[in-house]
């Protein structure tokens, strides 16, 4: 009955020691909202090249979820390129595609000459861990990973430019 006893409180030691392991995100909130830390992934860009995007800590990151079917997703586009061309290397923009095919996706970024290279997102699988409801959806990721602003819907380009702004990107007075 003692090695029994001895047995239970030793499982029980384990147990607790475990529960009790910190590591070194304890606390740190995951998830598509702001002031979560995002979900990390890894995709393929229309180049068939491996994405993650935690390679871009240290960048701001742009997170547009999109389809090509999507009017608003069209209408935002053009903007968003411009920005990103005026921005980077410091804006980086990671343009998530609903589960669509390469050739329309690479189509769509010829025809709206973005310079760079949308997302495919086969089976939606990042669009539903980052819970995306409606297209386009925006979020913008500071330096350290963290969710800092989310904007449902169409994005016009000065709230564009006011939310780089808030992620310190402003826009130089001489490109005016």
């Amino acid at each position: 009955m003692k090695r029994f006893a001895l047995l239970l409180l030793l499982v029980g030691l384990v147990f607790t020691a475990a529960a009790c392991k910190t590591s070194p995100n304890e606390g740190v909130r995951t998830g598509p909202e702001v002031g979560a830390l995002a979900p990390d992934f890894t995709l393929l860009d229309t180049a068939g090249d491996k994405i993650t995007l935690s390679d871009y800590r240290g960048q701001v990151v742009l997170l547009n979820f999109w389809a090509t079917w999507c009017p608003p997703c069209r209408q935002e586009m053009p903007g968003i390129q411009d920005r990103y061309e005026i921005h980077r290397p410091d804006l980086v923009v990671l343009a998530v595609d609903n589960d669509e095919s390469s050739v329309l996706v690479k189509d769509f970024a010829e025809d709206y000459q973005l310079t760079f290279n949308p997302l495919l997102d086969p089976n939606a699988e990042v669009q539903i861990m980052y819970q995306i409801r409606g297209y386009p959806t925006s979020m913008f990721v500071d330096e350290n990973g963290f969710i800092q602003i989310v904007h449902i819907g169409l994005m016009t380009e000065a709230q564009l430019d006011d939310y780089l702004a808030e992620m310190g990107l402003a826009q130089s007075t001489a490109s005016n």
